[in-house]
Protein backbone atom coordinates (compact mmCIF):
# COMPACT_ATOMS: atom_id res chain seq x y z
CA UNK A 1 0.00 0.00 0.00
CA UNK A 2 1.43 3.36 -1.02
CA UNK A 3 1.54 6.39 1.28
CA UNK A 4 -1.33 8.05 -0.55
CA UNK A 5 -3.48 4.94 -0.26
CA UNK A 6 -2.62 4.66 3.43
CA UNK A 7 -3.78 8.23 4.02
CA UNK A 8 -7.00 7.60 2.09
CA UNK A 9 -7.85 4.38 3.91
CA UNK A 10 -9.36 6.03 7.04
CA UNK A 11 -11.43 8.38 4.87
CA UNK A 12 -12.67 5.46 2.76
CA UNK A 13 -13.55 3.49 5.90
CA UNK A 14 -15.44 6.47 7.32
CA UNK A 15 -17.40 6.90 4.09
CA UNK A 16 -18.31 3.22 4.05
CA UNK A 17 -19.41 3.42 7.68
CA UNK A 18 -21.61 6.42 6.88
CA UNK A 19 -23.10 4.67 3.85
CA UNK A 20 -23.86 1.53 5.82
CA UNK A 21 -25.44 3.61 8.60
CA UNK A 22 -27.67 5.44 6.13
CA UNK A 23 -28.76 2.18 4.52
CA UNK A 24 -29.51 0.61 7.90
CA UNK A 25 -31.46 3.64 9.15
CA UNK A 26 -33.38 3.90 5.87
CA UNK A 27 -34.13 0.20 5.55
CA UNK A 28 -34.85 -0.68 9.18
CA UNK A 29 -38.52 0.52 9.19
CA UNK A 30 -39.34 -1.70 6.23
CA UNK A 31 -37.42 -4.65 7.71
CA UNK A 32 -39.28 -4.18 10.99
CA UNK A 33 -42.60 -4.04 9.12
CA UNK A 34 -41.71 -7.23 7.28
CA UNK A 35 -40.75 -9.03 10.49
CA UNK A 36 -43.92 -7.82 12.23
CA UNK A 37 -46.00 -9.38 9.47
CA UNK A 38 -44.74 -12.80 10.63
CA UNK A 39 -45.58 -12.23 14.31
CA UNK A 40 -48.53 -13.66 16.21
CA UNK A 41 -51.24 -11.22 17.38
CA UNK A 42 -49.87 -11.37 20.94
CA UNK A 43 -46.29 -10.65 19.79
CA UNK A 44 -47.34 -7.57 17.79
CA UNK A 45 -48.66 -5.98 21.01
CA UNK A 46 -45.84 -7.10 23.28
CA UNK A 47 -44.25 -4.50 25.58
CA UNK A 48 -41.38 -3.96 25.12
CA UNK A 49 -41.60 -4.82 21.42
CA UNK A 50 -39.25 -7.35 19.88
CA UNK A 51 -37.60 -7.07 16.49
CA UNK A 52 -37.57 -10.77 15.63
CA UNK A 53 -40.81 -12.73 15.94
CA UNK A 54 -40.73 -15.04 19.00
CA UNK A 55 -42.89 -17.41 16.97
CA UNK A 56 -43.07 -17.24 13.17
CA UNK A 57 -46.44 -17.45 11.42
CA UNK A 58 -47.84 -16.76 7.95
CA UNK A 59 -51.46 -16.51 9.07
CA UNK A 60 -51.39 -12.72 8.79
CA UNK A 61 -50.96 -12.95 5.01
CA UNK A 62 -53.87 -15.35 4.62
CA UNK A 63 -56.01 -13.17 6.88
CA UNK A 64 -55.12 -10.01 4.92
CA UNK A 65 -55.78 -11.47 1.48
CA UNK A 66 -59.11 -13.04 2.41
CA UNK A 67 -60.65 -9.89 3.85
CA UNK A 68 -63.39 -8.21 1.89
CA UNK A 69 -62.21 -5.56 -0.54
CA UNK A 70 -58.47 -6.30 -0.41
CA UNK A 71 -58.06 -7.85 -3.87
CA UNK A 72 -60.28 -5.22 -5.59
CA UNK A 73 -58.30 -2.49 -3.84
CA UNK A 74 -55.07 -3.89 -5.30
CA UNK A 75 -56.60 -3.77 -8.78
CA UNK A 76 -57.88 -0.24 -8.15
CA UNK A 77 -54.44 0.92 -7.02
CA UNK A 78 -52.78 -0.66 -10.04
CA UNK A 79 -55.23 0.78 -12.57
CA UNK A 80 -55.20 4.22 -10.92
CA UNK A 81 -51.39 4.39 -10.77
CA UNK A 82 -51.07 3.19 -14.37
CA UNK A 83 -53.54 5.77 -15.69
CA UNK A 84 -51.91 8.54 -13.63
CA UNK A 85 -48.44 7.58 -14.88
CA UNK A 86 -49.54 7.57 -18.53
CA UNK A 87 -51.34 10.91 -18.15
CA UNK A 88 -48.32 12.44 -16.42
CA UNK A 89 -45.89 11.34 -19.15
CA UNK A 90 -48.24 12.40 -21.96
CA UNK A 91 -48.46 15.90 -20.48
CA UNK A 92 -44.97 16.30 -18.97
CA UNK A 93 -42.87 15.18 -21.95
CA UNK A 94 -44.17 17.68 -24.56
CA UNK A 95 -44.37 20.46 -21.97
CA UNK A 96 -40.75 19.98 -20.88
CA UNK A 97 -39.58 19.58 -24.47
CA UNK A 98 -41.27 22.80 -25.54
CA UNK A 99 -39.85 24.71 -22.58
CA UNK A 100 -36.28 23.55 -23.17
CA UNK A 101 -36.28 23.88 -26.96
CA UNK A 102 -38.14 27.16 -27.55
CA UNK A 103 -36.77 28.90 -24.40
CA UNK A 104 -39.44 31.61 -24.38
CA UNK A 105 -40.25 33.88 -21.47
CA UNK A 106 -43.70 32.29 -21.26
CA UNK A 107 -42.04 28.90 -20.92
CA UNK A 108 -39.87 30.09 -18.04
CA UNK A 109 -42.93 31.56 -16.33
CA UNK A 110 -44.81 28.32 -16.88
CA UNK A 111 -42.14 26.09 -15.35
CA UNK A 112 -41.84 28.39 -12.33
CA UNK A 113 -45.62 28.32 -11.96
CA UNK A 114 -45.47 24.53 -12.05
CA UNK A 115 -42.96 24.58 -9.21
CA UNK A 116 -45.18 26.92 -7.18
CA UNK A 117 -48.16 24.59 -7.59
CA UNK A 118 -45.97 21.77 -6.26
CA UNK A 119 -45.52 23.79 -3.06
CA UNK A 120 -49.27 24.00 -2.43
CA UNK A 121 -50.36 21.43 0.19
CA UNK A 122 -52.67 18.80 -1.33
CA UNK A 123 -55.20 19.36 1.45
CA UNK A 124 -55.64 22.96 0.24
CA UNK A 125 -56.95 21.78 -3.14
CA UNK A 126 -58.85 18.78 -1.81
CA UNK A 127 -62.29 20.39 -1.66
CA UNK A 128 -62.08 22.18 -5.06
CA UNK A 129 -60.82 18.96 -6.61
CA UNK A 130 -63.74 17.05 -5.11
CA UNK A 131 -66.14 19.53 -6.72
CA UNK A 132 -64.40 19.26 -10.08
CA UNK A 133 -64.32 15.47 -10.11
CA UNK A 134 -67.95 15.36 -9.00
CA UNK A 135 -68.97 17.73 -11.81
CA UNK A 136 -67.23 15.40 -14.27
CA UNK A 137 -69.17 12.46 -12.79
CA UNK A 138 -65.93 10.64 -12.02
CA UNK A 139 -66.31 10.32 -8.26
CA UNK A 140 -65.39 6.89 -6.90
CA UNK A 141 -63.74 5.83 -10.16
CA UNK A 142 -60.09 4.99 -10.91
CA UNK A 143 -60.08 7.55 -13.72
CA UNK A 144 -61.20 10.40 -11.47
CA UNK A 145 -58.67 9.47 -8.82
CA UNK A 146 -55.94 9.17 -11.46
CA UNK A 147 -56.68 12.71 -12.66
CA UNK A 148 -56.29 13.93 -9.08
CA UNK A 149 -53.01 12.04 -8.71
CA UNK A 150 -51.76 13.55 -11.96
CA UNK A 151 -52.05 17.00 -10.41
CA UNK A 152 -49.60 15.82 -7.74
CA UNK A 153 -47.03 14.24 -10.04
CA UNK A 154 -47.16 16.57 -13.05
CA UNK A 155 -45.30 19.67 -11.73
CA UNK A 156 -42.20 17.81 -10.58
CA UNK A 157 -42.36 15.51 -13.61
CA UNK A 158 -42.09 18.56 -15.88
CA UNK A 159 -39.04 19.71 -13.95
CA UNK A 160 -37.45 16.26 -14.14
CA UNK A 161 -38.00 15.91 -17.87
CA UNK A 162 -36.82 19.48 -18.51
CA UNK A 163 -33.51 18.71 -16.79
CA UNK A 164 -33.03 15.64 -19.00
CA UNK A 165 -33.95 17.48 -22.20
CA UNK A 166 -31.48 20.24 -21.30
CA UNK A 167 -28.69 17.64 -21.42
CA UNK A 168 -29.50 16.85 -25.06
CA UNK A 169 -27.94 19.38 -27.48
CA UNK A 170 -30.13 21.18 -29.98
CA UNK A 171 -27.88 19.88 -32.77
CA UNK A 172 -29.46 16.46 -32.38
CA UNK A 173 -32.88 17.91 -33.19
CA UNK A 174 -31.46 19.87 -36.12
CA UNK A 175 -29.82 16.75 -37.55
CA UNK A 176 -33.13 14.88 -37.29
CA UNK A 177 -34.96 17.70 -39.11
CA UNK A 178 -32.31 17.69 -41.85
CA UNK A 179 -33.10 14.00 -42.34
CA UNK A 180 -36.78 14.87 -42.86
CA UNK A 181 -38.23 14.61 -39.35
CA UNK A 182 -40.75 17.11 -38.08
CA UNK A 183 -40.37 18.63 -34.62
CA UNK A 184 -42.55 15.91 -33.11
CA UNK A 185 -40.81 13.29 -35.22
CA UNK A 186 -37.44 14.38 -33.88
CA UNK A 187 -38.80 14.19 -30.34
CA UNK A 188 -40.26 10.72 -30.84
CA UNK A 189 -37.54 9.08 -32.95
CA UNK A 190 -34.35 10.76 -31.71
CA UNK A 191 -34.64 12.66 -28.43
CA UNK A 192 -36.84 10.30 -26.42
CA UNK A 193 -34.61 7.25 -27.01
CA UNK A 194 -31.66 9.29 -25.74
CA UNK A 195 -33.50 10.35 -22.56
CA UNK A 196 -35.18 6.99 -21.98
CA UNK A 197 -33.57 6.88 -18.56
CA UNK A 198 -35.18 10.19 -17.67
CA UNK A 199 -38.54 8.92 -18.85
CA UNK A 200 -38.07 5.84 -16.64
CA UNK A 201 -37.21 7.98 -13.63
CA UNK A 202 -40.23 10.19 -14.24
CA UNK A 203 -42.48 7.17 -14.71
CA UNK A 204 -41.34 5.68 -11.41
CA UNK A 205 -41.91 8.98 -9.62
CA UNK A 206 -45.41 9.37 -11.10
CA UNK A 207 -46.28 5.76 -10.29
CA UNK A 208 -45.08 6.11 -6.70
CA UNK A 209 -46.92 9.41 -6.24
CA UNK A 210 -50.18 7.65 -7.14
CA UNK A 211 -49.42 4.28 -5.55
CA UNK A 212 -48.70 5.74 -2.10
CA UNK A 213 -51.22 8.60 -2.11
CA UNK A 214 -53.76 8.60 0.72
CA UNK A 215 -55.58 11.95 1.02
CA UNK A 216 -57.22 12.16 -2.41
CA UNK A 217 -58.02 8.45 -2.30
CA UNK A 218 -59.82 9.07 0.97
CA UNK A 219 -61.73 12.08 -0.35
CA UNK A 220 -62.61 10.86 -3.85
CA UNK A 221 -63.42 7.17 -3.29
CA UNK A 222 -65.90 5.33 -1.11
CA UNK A 223 -66.44 1.73 -2.24
CA UNK A 224 -65.84 0.90 -5.90
CA UNK A 225 -62.47 2.65 -6.41
CA UNK A 226 -60.98 2.37 -2.92
CA UNK A 227 -57.21 1.85 -3.05
CA UNK A 228 -55.11 -0.35 -0.81
CA UNK A 229 -53.77 2.43 1.49
CA UNK A 230 -57.37 3.18 2.50
CA UNK A 231 -58.08 -0.52 3.09
CA UNK A 232 -54.92 -0.87 5.20
CA UNK A 233 -55.98 2.07 7.37
CA UNK A 234 -59.31 0.32 8.05
CA UNK A 235 -57.70 -2.81 9.52
CA UNK A 236 -59.01 -2.46 13.06
CA UNK A 237 -60.41 -4.66 15.77
CA UNK A 238 -62.28 -3.89 18.98
CA UNK A 239 -58.89 -3.70 20.72
CA UNK A 240 -57.26 -1.30 18.24
CA UNK A 241 -55.26 -1.64 15.05
CA UNK A 242 -54.82 -5.12 13.68
CA UNK A 243 -51.05 -4.89 13.24
CA UNK A 244 -50.43 -8.38 11.88
CA UNK A 245 -52.66 -8.24 8.77
CA UNK A 246 -51.88 -4.52 8.34
CA UNK A 247 -48.14 -5.12 8.06
CA UNK A 248 -48.68 -8.22 5.91
CA UNK A 249 -50.78 -6.29 3.42
CA UNK A 250 -48.33 -3.37 3.48
CA UNK A 251 -45.47 -5.77 2.69
CA UNK A 252 -47.42 -7.25 -0.23
CA UNK A 253 -48.33 -3.76 -1.41
CA UNK A 254 -44.64 -2.84 -1.73
CA UNK A 255 -43.85 -5.71 -4.12
CA UNK A 256 -45.10 -4.07 -7.39
CA UNK A 257 -43.02 -0.95 -6.74
CA UNK A 258 -39.90 -3.02 -6.06
CA UNK A 259 -40.46 -5.05 -9.22
CA UNK A 260 -41.05 -1.90 -11.30
CA UNK A 261 -37.78 -0.40 -10.06
CA UNK A 262 -35.85 -3.59 -10.82
CA UNK A 263 -37.34 -3.86 -14.31
CA UNK A 264 -36.50 -0.24 -15.18
CA UNK A 265 -33.12 -0.17 -13.44
CA UNK A 266 -31.10 -0.92 -16.58
CA UNK A 267 -32.92 1.77 -18.56
CA UNK A 268 -32.41 4.30 -15.77
CA UNK A 269 -28.66 3.74 -15.57
CA UNK A 270 -28.24 3.68 -19.35
CA UNK A 271 -30.35 6.77 -19.91
CA UNK A 272 -28.76 8.89 -17.20
CA UNK A 273 -25.35 8.57 -18.84
CA UNK A 274 -26.65 10.21 -22.04
CA UNK A 275 -23.62 8.79 -23.83
CA UNK A 276 -25.28 9.02 -27.25
CA UNK A 277 -24.73 12.77 -27.42
CA UNK A 278 -20.95 12.74 -27.02
CA UNK A 279 -18.70 13.69 -29.87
Amino acid sequence: MTGLEARRAPTRALLWALLVSVVVLYGFPFVYLLLTSFKTPFATLAVPPTVLPPEWTTENYGDALTRTGVVPSFLNSLSTATIATVLTLVLAVPAAYGITRFRTRAGRVFIMAALVTRMVPPVAVGVPLMSTISALRLTDTPTGLAIAHTTIALPLSIWLMASFFEAVPDELDEAAKVDGCSRLGALWRVVLPVVSGGVAVTAIFAFLASWNEFLFALLLTSVRAQTTPIVIANFQTQFGLDWGPMTALAALYSIPVILLTLVLQRHIVAGLTLGAVKG
